[in-house]
């Protein structure tokens, strides 16, 4: 899946989005500090593809604010 923002939630709140993006059917995945070094201790990153608009409002609601950008991999060679 290719990446395009983020947001970290907490172990206790992931559950939660969880249920609600399935239910939805939005396309996510679920990352761990292991897997985005960038997130603080107990969090995890809910990740998301790029979105059509409609469906990124959704989202954008029900996390009440904007995704974090995904980091670019290629960032750190240049």
């Amino acid at each position: 899946m290719e990446k395009s923002f983020y947001y970290p939630v907490s172990w206790s709140e992931a559950h939660h989005y969880k249920a609600l993006l399935d239910q939805e059917g939005v396309p996510y995945e679920i990352q761990s500090p292991l897997d985005l070094p960038i997130l603080e201790e107990g969090k995890l990153a809910i990740v998301f593809p790029s979105i059509p608009l409609r469906l990124y409002a959704w989202v954008r609601t029900l996390f009440y604010r904007d995704g974090l950008r995904y980091p670019d991999t290629f960032s750190s060679f240049r």
